[in-house]
């Protein structure tokens, strides 16, 4: 019989990086208090160093992404409001 891999949610990860980033005690020491192995410890704190400056940077992108997005949408209203308008104008001009 196959036993499931564990899936750890990223409080608790972020958590177990922490402690491992703070020194206060030795990986191994972490690993055994949460039931994890060693390298996986490691892991985790090598990529919080890794990805901590970045973790900021990401919502500053994220907004920014989102402000491009809806620029875009409104321009495309505003062409297609303009085309409306001049082909109104042309039906207008056709009546009068």
């Amino acid at each position: 019989m196959t036993q499931k891999r564990k899936q750890y949610n990223m409080q608790f990860k972020f958590k177990v990086a922490m402690e491992a980033v703070k020194g206060a005690k030795t990986i191994n020491q972490i690993a055994s208090e949460n039931d994890l192995h060693p390298n996986q410890v490691s892991n985790w704190k090598k990529q919080l160093l890794e990805e901590g400056p970045t973790l900021f940077n990401n919502q500053a992108d994220r907004r920014q992404q989102r402000q491009e997005t809806q620029e875009a949408e409104l321009y495309e209203q505003i062409g297609r409001l303009k085309m409306e308008l001049e082909w109104l104008k042309k039906k207008a001009a056709q009546f009068s």
